[in-house]
């Protein structure tokens, strides 16, 4: 790979006395185009602009890209002829103007030399090429000269049912900065939610100590500056919050209560935030033992898959120790673009599944009308071209159904998952006396799915229970 060379200029910026930088490698302070965030980026993840241009406009459609590259010509125009500084790109979202290098051997910033770089665009690239996933800067730049650091600008949302919505504007931080907790932070299980969640958190500058029950998946991390901890119990004795994210109410329990488990590391103010999706009996146990020993519960199931983990753009539904939320703030700030508080643990659990049995259910409805489709003789494709320009057109639908037509049923999220919480959700029905047969109608067509051997595919999957 070439050498990135930078060279000193006339904007006079510097970030945050207090931020925190990525240890290790050398990273420009970066602007991003469009946003207008900024971010540290490692100098081997930024590329030439203009050989990569057209093949990254081919490859990247989404409207906020083009924006972007919009935004990169226009500054372009504006700067030719003037001293200017060749552009570069970086996976993730558009930036420009790198405005500070540091390595771990610099001074403090208010003592060092400040530089400059050109226009800096984001696209995305191949797996095989070193690349930040998606970019919430830990803090904003007021423009040109002058520069402070503010906290995320957030939009909080009292309900009548004292429920709160602390929402970022999306996985760009946008409307401001996340500035990491100085919190030490665990997390168990790096499943498809988990390596998302954890990835976004090393990103954002939080520190973390990770575990996992195959003790292989946590290499990545620690290559990404993660620390690893043998024992869920000893990762709750290293960190002042520990979250899980599992799979199902028993490999919670084990998590918790088992040999080595997290309580045998709780102690008086330690925290433990659930974010495994499971029935409210479940947290109750949860909450009442973790709080027995002195600790502080949090329950906070996420809404979203496998993507949406990796791009930070999960729902976090919470509910529990409020002091907790309040302590996580930049933590679901870096793995979601919106989080609630829904009162006292449990009603996260309830509404999780309500939400996860609405989604299954429509799931296996999407793939019912495919196959009637085709069994009438339409044209499945079509079906799904006017689908998608009418009310129910999402990128859910678009994305589930062209899975389905392509046969890819790489999981996204589990099909055994979305089994999992239709069983929880209907026995939560019956536990309150109120219907459910549209999701048990749906539970069964899971259940056939799951004895097609598709559990381990993504819940689209469901699609082959009824062309089998």
């Amino acid at each position: 790979m070439a050498t990135v060379h930078l060279r000193i200029g006339d904007l006079i910026v510097s970030p945050p006395k207090d931020l925190k930088k990525p240890r290790g490698k050398k990273c420009f302070f970066v602007k991003f185009f469009g946003t207008e965030d900024h971010a540290w980026i490692k100098v081997e993840q930024l590329k030439p602009y203009h050989p990569h241009k057209e093949e990254m406009i081919k490859i990247n459609k989404g409207k906020r890209f083009q924006q972007a590259v919009d935004a990169v010509e226009e500054y372009l125009k504006k700067a030719k002829g003037k001293d200017q500084i060749k552009p570069f790109c970086t996976h993730g979202e558009c930036v420009s103007l790198s405005l500070k290098e540091q390595t771990d051997s610099d001074p403090e910033p208010s003592s060092v030399r400040r530089l400059v770089a050109g226009t800096v665009s984001g696209f995305k690239w191949e797996s095989s090429v070193g690349y930040i996933h998606s970019l919430k800067s830990p803090f904003s730049l007021q423009p040109a000269s002058s520069m402070e650091p503010i906290t995320k600008r957030l939009k909080i949302i009292e309900e009548d049912t004292g429920s709160t919505s602390i929402q970022a504007a999306d996985s760009t931080a946008i409307n401001g900065s996340i500035t990491p907790t100085d919190k030490r932070i665990g997390f168990l299980g790096l499943g498809l939610m988990g390596s998302g969640v954890v990835s976004n958190l090393l990103k954002m500058g939080h520190v973390v100590t990770v575990w996992n029950r195959t003790a292989e998946k946590c290499d990545l991390f620690i290559q990404e500056g993660a620390r690893l901890g043998r024992t869920p119990a000893e990762v709750v004795s290293m960190c002042d919050i520990t979250f899980s994210c599992v799979s199902d109410p028993k490999a919670a329990r084990d998590l918790v209560l088992g040999p080595s488990g997290v309580l045998q590391g709780i102690r008086p103010g330690k925290c433990y935030v659930e974010m495994s999706t499971v029935d409210p009996e479940t947290i109750t146990e949860l909450a009442q033992v973790i709080t027995s020993r002195g600790g502080r519960f949090l329950e906070a199931p996420v809404s979203g898959s496998q993507q949406l983990s990796n791009d930070g753009m999960l729902v976090i539904v919470a509910a529990g120790d409020r002091s907790v939320y309040e302590d996580c703030s930049s933590c679901f700030q870096a793995m979601g673009k919106t989080s609630f508080f829904i009162g006292e643990a449990g009603n996260a659990a309830r509404m999780m599944l309500i939400l996860n049995m609405v989604q299954g259910s429509f799931m296996a409805t999407i793939a019912e009308g495919l196959t009637l489709a085709q069994a009438t003789g339409q044209s499945q494709q079509t079906f799904l071209d006017i689908l998608c320009q009418g009310q129910m057109a999402s990128t859910f639908v678009d994305q589930k159904c062209q899975n389905i037509l392509q046969g890819n049923f790489k999981p996204d999220y589990y099909l055994k998952h979305i089994q999992k919480d239709l069983r929880l959700a209907i026995s939560m029905g019956d536990s309150v006396n109120h219907p459910t047969p549209m999701a048990a109608a749906a539970n069964e067509v899971y259940k056939r799915a799951k004895a097609l051997d598709q559990s381990d595919n993504d819940m689209s999957a469901v699609y082959r229970a009824y062309i089998h």
